[in-house]
C-alpha cells in the first residue's frame, strides 16, 4: 500500500500566528503517528513562517515512522539536513519567498549541481528525492542525477480532475512509468486529498509514498485529524 506521509507545515503556520506554542507542533507529529501516519514531512523556509530549523531538529528526537524534510538546497538547509539525517530530503526549486511550491525541477539544465547535493546527501545515509513535473526527460534527468527517488508535482492532476480524470493522470501514469524503467521509486504531492487520490493510486499502483498536507488539515478542522488520517490511508488502499 502506498504511505501516508503527513505535512504538517499548517499546524506550524496556525501556532505562529500567537507566537506561543499552541498548537504544539512537536506532540501534533507525535498524534499523527499514533494515528496511523507513516511518515512525517516538513518544508522548513528561509523566513521561518511555519516550521523552523528549530522545529526539524525537536521533531528529529522524537518521529519514529519516515522523516521527510523538504527543502530548496541553500548552504543554511543542506546544514540542517546533514545534521538532522532524516530518512529522506526532498530537493525542490522554490525561490525563497515561494507561497507553495510551484513546479519541478528542470533536473536537465540543472544535473550538475544535483547530483553534488545528491551526493553529498546519499553519503549520508540519505534518500534523496527529486521534485519533478510529470515529464518523462524530467524524471530521467533525476536519475541521472543519482536520486533515489522522484516526487511527481501533482497540482495540474488535481486541478484538471474533476472535469477529466483520464487525461488528468495520463502524464502521471507515464511519468510514473518511466522512473519505474529508470529504477526510482516513487512519491507524488501537492493538493491530493480525498476526492482526487483514490483514482491516482489506483492509477499508479507502484507509487511510494504520498506527502499531503494542506488538504488533509483542511478536513481536521472538520474530521478530526485522527479520523482525517483514518479516512485518507482508506483512500490509499
Amino acid at each position: 500500500m502506498t504511505r501516508l506521509s503527513v505535512n504538517i507545515n499548517k499546524v506550524a503556520t496556525l501556532r505562529n500566528s500567537r507566537g506561543e506554542n499552541r498548537p504544539d507542533v512537536v506532540k501534533f507529529a507525535e498524534d499523527c503517528e499514533k494515528y496511523g501516519a507513516q511518515g512525517i514531512t516538513v518544508h522548513p523556509r528561509p523566513d521561518g513562517r511555519h516550521i523552523t530549523y528549530d522545529d526539524v531538529r525537536k521533531l528529529k528526537k522524537v518521529v519514529t515512522t519516515e522523516f521527510n524534510i523538504e527543502g530548496y538546497p541553500s548552504e543554511d538547509f543542506i546544514k540542517l539536513v546533514l545534521e538532522v539525517k532524516p530518512d529522506q530530503v526532498t530537493l525542490v526549486p522554490d525561490a525563497p519567498d515561494a507561497l507553495t511550491s510551484d513546479a519541478g525541477w528542470d533536473t536537465i539544465t540543472n544535473k550538475e549541481a544535483l547530483t553534488k547535493i545528491s551526493t553529498l546527501l546519499k553519503e549520508a545515509g540519505i534518500r534523496v528525492s527529486i521534485f519533478v513535473d510529470p515529464r518523462g526527460e524530467m524524471v530521467v534527468g533525476a536519475a541521472n542525477a543519482g536520486a533515489d527517488r522522484v516526487e511527481l508535482y501533482t497540482k495540474p492532476y488535481a486541478d484538471l480532475y474533476s472535469q477529466d480524470p483520464e487525461m488528468a493522470v495520463a502524464p502521471y501514469i507515464e511519468a510514473a512509468t518511466v522512473a519505474r524503467e529508470a529504477g526510482l521509486g516513487l512519491n507524488a504531492g501537492h493538493d491530493l486529498s480525498l476526492e482526487n487520490l483514490r483514482y491516482f493510486a489506483e492509477m499508479i499502483p507502484w507509487l511510494d509514498e504520498v506527502s499531503i498536507g494542506h488538504a488533509l488539515i483542511s478536513d481536521a478542522l472538520y474530521y478530526g485529524i485522527e479520523e482525517t488520517i483514518r479516512r485518507y490511508k482508506e483512500e490509499l488502499k
